[in-house]
């Protein structure tokens, strides 16, 4: 396969909440509900940003790093579980907020977490098969547990954008498949207002199962062992899941260091894989390899083998922010503001 990335961004909302101030609303030693996640702190938007600003911010940081004209955008594809619209598209949004429109085609794409991931997939497909010039693909997600729940330790916000295109490639696609079933370990329907899992269940036998077969699948296929990758990234409902899948499959903590981004900003959904990734792409060498695993719950995962060109000694990685600052910086800010902040305070009647 020619077709990769040709240039990326990364968007985080600069809000941030600790586990302890969480667990203090509840009566609940937050620290340690944190530490068992491996999560010390989780983005929160503010209430002007959702899933279409981050997304516009994300994809105009790729845009700028990569010199790209966005009327060569022919597709432009953005996954979430958290479209600010039941029926409307977040796509066309985007798209003209960054200049893309109107010759090209855009939809929103739904998959829980791996939305952004199944996009990627679909843009090499345009892109190989030379119908588009440049395909986006964007991750972007501000979902949020009820409160009280163990999800609302981790559920965040933030978002990755990849251009997929076929020159000036600094991340090509050497491979990429999928593993997919019927696996109802997490889901929220039409008119709830927050999403349900099936506690323990979402891990064993969703998420394990899924990374695992799905990245054990793609190394036979491309003939290789963990050793081949210089970086790995999986998807990250929590800290603790990657850590713990990569141990299993054999990658050492330098392997995972760059891609887990989790315990410094929570559980970006649709985003988290991928900010995995771009922080990856911010410090990779060319010669390098990297695999990437998302997972989605109801329940599959997409996986990808990355070959780090040369063209990513002469991309401009500093132009926008480095994910780097997001991981670190932030104003943290108490329970009553993040409540007020994602409407978990009604006032007035009915």
């Amino acid at each position: 396969m020619q077709a990769g990335v040709v240039s990326y961004g990364a968007y985080v909302p600069r809000y941030r909440i600790t586990p302890t101030e969480i667990g203090k609303v509840w009566g609940v030693d937050g620290a340690s509900m944190g530490a068992s996640l491996n999560v010390q702190r989780k983005s929160v938007p503010s209430p002007d940003e959702d899933t279409i600003t981050i997304s516009t911010e994300a994809l105009r940081v790729a845009l700028l790093r990569g010199k790209i004209d966005p009327q060569e955008i022919g597709a432009l594809y953005i996954g979430s579980e958290s479209h600010p619209y039941a029926v409307k598209p977040s796509a066309t949004v985007v798209a003209q907020a960054v200049g893309a429109t109107p010759g090209l085609t855009a939809a929103d794409f739904e998959f829980a977490c791996k939305a952004g991931t199944a996009a990627i997939q679909t843009c090499l497909g345009l892109v190989g098969a030379e119908m588009v010039r440049y395909g986006v693909a964007i991750g972007s997600d501000t979902s949020q547990g009820a409160p009280g729940d163990a999800l609302e330790y981790s559920a965040s916000a933030g978002g990755a954008a990849f251009v997929i295109g076929r020159e000036q490639v600094i991340a090509r696609v050497l491979h990429t498949l999928s593993y997919t079933t019927d696996t109802p370990d997490f889901w929220r329907r039409e008119g709830q207002r927050y999403p349900s899992h099936s506690g323990r269940f979402t891990g064993e036998p969703a998420f394990f199962r899924h990374v695992t077969e799905c990245a054990k699948r793609i190394m036979d296929r491309a003939g290789t062992t963990p050793k081949s990758y210089a970086h790995v990234v999986f998807h990250q409902p929590n800290g603790k899941f990657p850590a713990r899948v990569g141990k299993q499959l054999g990658f050492t903590d330098e392997q995972m260091r760059y891609g887990l981004v989790t315990p410094f900003i929570g559980n970006t959904y649709s985003g988290a894989a991928l900010i995995g990734l771009a922080n990856v792409l911010d410090h990779a060498r060319a010669g390098e390899r990297v695999l990437m695993v998302g997972y989605g719950s109801g329940a599959g995962s997409d996986a990808f083998d990355f070959d780090i060109t040369d063209a990513i000694e002469s991309y401009s990685r500093s132009a926008g922010a480095l994910v780097e600052s997001f991981l670190t910086g932030g104003v943290e800010i108490p329970y009553a503001v993040y409540a007020k902040f994602r409407g978990k305070i009604h006032l007035g009647g009915s």
